[in-house]
Order: C-alpha cells, then structure tokens, then sequence
C-alpha cells in the first residue's frame, strides 16, 4: 500500500467524531485489510449491563470502512450481516480485523471478526460494499497510490 494514501486514510480516522467517542484506533492497514482496536468501557453497556451491539458494531464499521476505502477509492457500505457471538469483559481492548475475501470494479466483499485481548471470539460480520470508482476526497494529490 502507497505510505501517503495509508497517512491520509489514518489522519482522516483520527478526526472522524463519532470515532474519537469510541476510542477506535487503526493499528494496521493494508490494502483489503485493516485492524481496529478499542478498549470496552462501561458506558457502552446496553440495559443488561453487558456490550450494546452498537458498541461493536461501531469497531466492525470502522475497520470495514478502512479495509474497503484503502485501495484510494470510495468503497460504500450496501449491506452488512454481524453475528454477536459473545460479550465481552468489561475493560477488554477488543479487537476487529477486516480481510478482503472478493473484489471486483464495482463491488468487495468483506470478513470481520471481534476478537478480545484473550483471543476469544465477540463477534464476526461480512459486509459488501459498492466501489464508486472515483479517488477519496481527502485525497490532494494524484500521486497518492490511489487505485482503482
């Protein structure tokens, strides 16, 4: 993968609001691939006192979305199917990794399994995207690596 379109994907992560609110941080990225961590704190409990789906969710999108757009070009989610296998210890640094398993011009197929710091398994997903085929919009210059 190029080193400026990896650099801007991970500036513009760490910018992004909604992940700042969840600690979600891009530990790996490659090309088709992505590894997301984030730490499972009390306030991402649902009203059973154990993980809300959303919280995970959340680390499964953003991986998803990272592994998806690093080729250079807007990859957008069209559908995304999450099996909660497990929940969590609170306190637990979990853990989502997103492989590319197919990919096409216009479409990529996608698996992400939540692991926790013990390596048991959270959750797992697979998620397709739509590939607009046009570059990230973040991107400022042509030389980025950008593919298509």
């Amino acid at each position: 993968m190029d080193e400026k379109l990896r650099q801007a994907i991970l500036e513009r992560v760490k910018a992004e609001p909604f992940g700042q609110k969840f600690g979600l941080r891009v530990v790996e990225l490659e090309d088709g691939y992505s590894r997301v961590e984030m730490v499972y704190t009390p306030d991402m409990e649902n009203m059973l006192g154990i993980a809300h789906g959303g919280a995970i969710f959340a680390l499964i999108d953003e991986a998803f979305e990272t592994a998806s757009n690093s080729h250079g070009t807007v990859a957008v989610a069209l559908n995304l199917s999450v099996t909660f296998i497990a929940s969590p210890s609170k306190g637990s640094k979990l853990v989502a990794v997103a492989r590319e398993i197919s990919r096409t011009a216009k479409t990529a197929n996608y698996e992400i399994k939540v692991t926790d710091a013990h390596d048991n398994l959270v959750a797992t997903c697979l998620a397709l995207v739509y590939r607009k085929g046009v570059p990230l919009p973040f991107l400022h210059d042509e030389g980025s690596g950008a593919k298509t």
